[in-house]
């Protein structure tokens, strides 16, 4: 199944209601057992979703009467993470093994199906103008940026797989973001993507602890409470950022007009 959203206005948000804001920017059922689930947003045009495939091999759906094309993949590339535990995903049929937050970059053009009783698989496509190799991204081999301090409660380390250096993407960026025991924010202060949208998946949070995630423009910011498991699209004219009740990691994916990492806009605490 694959729900569509569309775009909205920064306006719209400030007087929305907490069920209006959560049914426009929280994907909150992407896993489920034996299916695989979507949300395409009309923001750049992402696809995000989950694989869970239990004891079956799933396909990734073509979801044709969205996209509008004979596969997936016929016009876009992809990024998966394994938020579960090991499993494989076959790519035009070469197996490709994925531990947890173990990543894999697929490029236009291939066939794609996943596989893994116990994995649960989470992956973002975007429109895409070229064809790159497909990559794994083993988590353990990606070298970590220290971001933060323990001071300000936001020491995290940053997991680049995919982001405009090192692999080739037309324009996809996705990687990881592990928050450090007695941290909770992510990032702080927040900055704006004024030419890329991103969506944030909220990964390994004990089953009762829950991230407040702050969005809005810097001036009108609101919230959603989100758990284990469960995404959100910022479109470009929303900050994001967020606390956590307690330990988590989040998975970050973005695409846009350009594919420059540092391409965004910081917005000072005393703005928002």
């Amino acid at each position: 199944m694959i729900q569509v959203r569309y775009s909205t206005s920064p306006s719209s948000v400030e007087t929305a209601t907490t069920a209006e804001l959560r049914d426009q920017f929280l994907a909150g059922d992407l896993f489920s057992t034996g299916e695989v689930n979507g949300v395409y947003t009309h923001d750049d045009r992402l696809v995000i979703g989950g694989a869970v495939p239990d004891s079956e091999q799933l396909e990734l759906p073509a979801w044709d009467e969205v996209l509008g094309t004979p596969t997936h993949l016929t016009g876009r590339e992809l990024g998966v993470v394994n938020v579960g535990q090991p499993g494989h995903v076959l790519v035009d049929g070469e197996k490709f093994e994925l531990d947890h937050l173990d990543g894999l970059y697929v490029g236009r053009g291939s066939e794609v199906v996943f596989a893994g009783s116990e994995a649960a698989f989470y992956f973002v496509s975007a429109p895409a103008h070229a064809s790159h190799p497909t990559t794994p991204l083993k988590h353990a081999e990606v070298e970590p940026v220290s971001l933060g301090t323990p001071e300000a409660a936001n020491e995290r380390n940053l997991y680049r797989y995919a982001w405009g250096q090192e692999l080739q993407t037309a324009a996809l960026q996705f990687g990881l973001t592990v928050i450090s025991e007695g941290s909770v924010w992510n990032p702080f202060p927040p900055h704006l993507h004024d030419r890329r949208t991103e969506v944030y998946l909220y990964v390994d949070l004990d089953e009762s602890d829950r991230v407040f995630h702050l969005m809005g423009q810097p001036g009108a910011t609101r919230h959603l409470v989100v758990r284990d498991r469960q995404a959100v699209v910022s479109p470009p004219w929303s900050i994001h950022s967020g606390a956590g009740t307690g330990s988590y990691a989040f998975i970050w994916a973005m695409t846009g007009e350009n594919n420059c990492y540092t391409d965004l806009t910081p917005v000072a605490v005393e703005d928002l």
